[in-house]
């Protein structure tokens, strides 16, 4: 398993992982899956902003992707990151989603961010859960019954883990 930054040439695969999360599961609470031009846009404004966007690799295919955005447009909110990680259906259970969080904590780090936030769509999503516990994530809170996705609702939970020095110093 290789994990890299994304490039362009890796929108396409990157797309169908997450047009499969879409339609068929509950960590995106989004109901339609974005065509290829929006999945390029939203590419090109994290890589724009300086935040990371990582792929794993797997016999020279991508397997995975993750990366830190913004967690909220305002200024004071600059030091502090969202990640996001979808790990295509017939690679999950392998590590990868470990390895790319891993990483992306890395990146995140040595660009200067502060804390990385998840927010986890659907409290039943114990594997992603359980990912970010593993990796040092705290359970911050749910906010229960906030999305309506499959005939459901949906609780997002929430936590979060300091990077490099946290909150001990300013930036």
């Amino acid at each position: 398993m290789l994990i890299r930054p994304a490039r362009p040439t890796d929108l396409a695969a990157i797309t169908a992982i997450y047009d499969h999360a879409v339609r068929y599961g509950t960590a995106s609470f989004e109901l339609e899956a974005p065509d290829d031009g929006e999945m390029a846009r939203r590419y090109e404004a994290l890589c724009t902003g300086g935040y990371p966007y990582l792929v794993a690799e797997v016999d020279g295919a991508v397997a995975g992707y993750a990366y830190a955005g913004p967690y909220r447009a305002r200024p004071a909110y600059h030091w502090s990151v969202e990640d996001s990680i979808y790990i295509a259906p017939n690679a999950q259970g392998r590590g990868i989603g470990r390895a790319l969080i891993e990483r992306l904590v890395a990146e995140a780090e040595a660009g200067g961010f502060r804390q990385m936030i998840a927010v986890i769509g659907d409290s039943a999503n114990t594997a992603s859960v359980e990912l970010h516990r593993r990796t040092g994530f705290r359970l911050v809170g749910t906010f229960e019954n906030v999305g309506f996705k499959f005939g459901r609702w949906l609780d997002s939970v929430l936590m979060q883990r300091p990077l490099g020095k946290g909150a001990t110093a300013e930036p």
